[in-house]
């Protein structure tokens, strides 16, 4: 991990904005910039250095995981450390991650520094967490291997009468097993007319013979996640499931055909969309084509009607239209691509082919 590079980063986005010091008490970006990956902490950037502030439980861990960082062991109240720091170094001003901090915390935190003035700051390491460097990238690719793995895996288990419950725990499991820290969100697995819903997490329903079966899993490997959806029928489809499928993987190849940098969060959402509403399926499509993933499952950019984030070399997005039909069911198919100097590279691998069971 490349956490020199980072610091600088953002200490030019700290000097673009004008401020003295920054606090990020953001678990997920206190990993990004220091590489520490304990649970308690916060990082504090002033002109004279940076720290990493933790409790005693970390004060072997945290020297050894980030060397670029002055390690404190902070007070019982770890403002009263932050103050102790910012005085020392004469800071007047402190950005804070606004979006990370309660109105509790800031509260506490304006009477305990005052005079200090708190500043709120806005995706300043968010930002830099967006394009990923080729570490992150290999990281990334090793996740979604263990997607791929575990989707093969588990075809061998989709058959009636099984749950969608005993699927998502042998999913979890086999990932656990073959090194993902666990799964990177809640394992959905939705059949029949459960499928028809987007986030239908795993229940305690029965799959039935002649209805679609959609699994979205990931596996968290090293902080880092992937982020897979494939679907399937279970017996024989009919013609209804096979045109819907169609539809879905028509519109999911033509993005993976032509997503490339340059491209806004808008058009490349228009590249699955626009092919769906063709088919007259548009009322039926009612998420954003993709996101970003990396550290979390869901970071910038957004491929969706109201993103216009442009796309650029490094970052990781997923590629996923699908078409719900309450009372009947639907089709979800999601890769995870990087986004290349003159295209994209497709880093999950699962075959896509119209998939039905016995």
């Amino acid at each position: 991990m490349k956490t020199e590079s980072r610091i600088q980063a953002l200490r030019a986005e700290l000097e673009a904005a004008g401020l003295e010091a920054m606090l990020v008490s953001s678990d997920v970006n206190r990993r990004y910039l220091s590489g520490f990956t304990g649970t308690a902490g916060a990082l504090l950037f002033t002109p004279r250095g940076q720290y990493l502030l933790t409790d005693f439980r970390y004060m072997t861990q945290a020297p050894a995981q980030a060397p670029d960082y002055t390690v404190v062991e902070h007070a019982p109240d770890m403002m009263d450390t932050v103050g102790a720091l910012l005085a020392e170094a004469g800071v007047k001003k402190l950005g804070f991650e606004e979006r990370h901090v309660s109105y509790t915390d800031w509260s506490a935190w304006s009477k305990a520094l005052s005079p200090v003035e708190l500043v709120p700051v806005d995706g300043m390491a968010e930002r830099l967490r967006v394009k990923k460097d080729a570490d992150e990238i290999a990281v990334i690719q090793e996740a979604a291997k263990l997607a791929d793995a575990a989707y093969a895996h588990i075809l061998h288990f989709v058959r009636p009468g099984v749950t969608e419950l005993d699927l998502a725990a042998e999913l979890e499991s086999f990932m656990r097993k073959n090194g993902a820290a666990g799964p990177s969100f809640d394992t959905i697995v939705a059949s029949g007319e459960r499928s028809a819903m987007p986030h239908g997490v795993a229940s305690g329903r029965k799959l039935q013979p002649g209805e679609f079966v959609t699994f979205d899993f990931g596996a968290y490997y090293q902080g880092y996640c992937s982020d897979l959806t494939r679907t399937i029928v279970v017996g024989e489809p009919t013609d209804r499931h096979r045109e819907i499928y169609a539809i879905v993987l028509e519109a999911q190849e033509h993005a993976l055909a032509n997503l490339k940098p340059g491209m806004t969060g808008r058009e490349a959402d228009a590249l699955t969309r626009d092919i769906i509403a063709r088919y007259g399926y548009g009322e039926f499509f009612g998420h954003g084509t993709g996101h970003g993933i990396g550290l979390e499952i869901h970071e910038a950019p957004r491929l969706s009607q109201r993103s216009d984030a442009v796309l650029v070399p490094g970052m990781v997005v997923t590629v996923e239209p699908g078409i719900y039909i309450p009372g009947f069911g639907g089709v979800r198919i999601e890769d995870d691509v990087v986004v290349t100097d003159t295209g994209i590279r497709v880093l999950t691998s699962s075959p896509k082919s119209f998939f039905a069971t016995g």
